[in-house]
């Protein structure tokens, strides 16, 4: 796979571009300023693009204006977003659109769960970030709705919304894969959400959707 990484730190962004070399990727281009992205993307045409959130020239959301622009431009691009600290509205308003990937950089240490996101997000799904996954299913008023769920529902649609596929939820909560559909079933029911699309991305992007949905008291 041909990828670029837009990333400020030349410690990070060498000690990456080695990691997805070393598991058989092409790193194409290394930018370390948010500006300079559009352009080496244009230039170089990499399958993903991997962007920190925080870059120069305001070390604000930099990275997260770049994605938003290359998407406008290509909105089949897979981008991976990295990031230092959980930045929810980042994480809602780029991952809801497929193809994208938000990861905490501390995520990259567990190599085998990196590669798998980014081989996921360039196929087509999307990846979220465990920790951003809690924060966003931690509803600011209570929701009757999100509250009839059992436990195991809740670490089934934690996982759905990482982007794993029912087999992926199987072998990591230990179950079957027909137990896993039907508590995907069933999540799917309480929600009120439609439960036949067994497409990786529309299932994320419909979690994404009830979870973006305002709560009432």
């Amino acid at each position: 796979m041909r990828i670029l990484i837009g990333e400020d730190s030349a410690l990070f962004r060498a000690g990456l571009a080695r990691l997805l070399v070393d598991a058989g990727h092409d790193v194409v281009g290394l930018v370390d300023r948010a500006d300079g992205v559009g352009p080496a993307v244009e230039k170089l045409r990499p399958d993903l693009v991997i962007l920190d959130i925080r870059m120069p020239p305001t070390m604000t959301d930099d990275g997260a204006a770049a994605a938003t622009r290359l998407r406008e431009s290509d909105p089949n691009l897979p981008i991976l977003l990295l990031s230092q600290h959980i930045e929810g509205r980042h994480s809602i308003e780029l991952v809801a659109q497929g193809r994208i990937g938000y990861l905490l950089k501390d995520r990259v240490l567990d190599v085998e769960d990196f590669l798998a996101a980014i081989e996921r997000v360039a196929a087509g799904g999307s990846a979220l970030d465990p920790e951003v996954v809690k924060s966003l299913l931690r509803p600011a008023r209570r929701d009757d709705t999100l509250h009839r769920l059992t436990a195991r529902e809740h670490e089934v649609l934690g996982l759905m919304a990482e982007g794993h596929t029912n087999q992926g939820i199987a072998g990591r909560l230990f179950l079957s894969e027909r137990t896993v559909e039907t508590h995907v079933a069933s999540i799917f029911d309480k929600l009120g959400l439609e439960g036949g699309d067994e497409g990786g991305n529309r299932r994320v992007l419909a979690v994404l959707a009830y979870l973006r949905a305002p709560r009432e008291d």
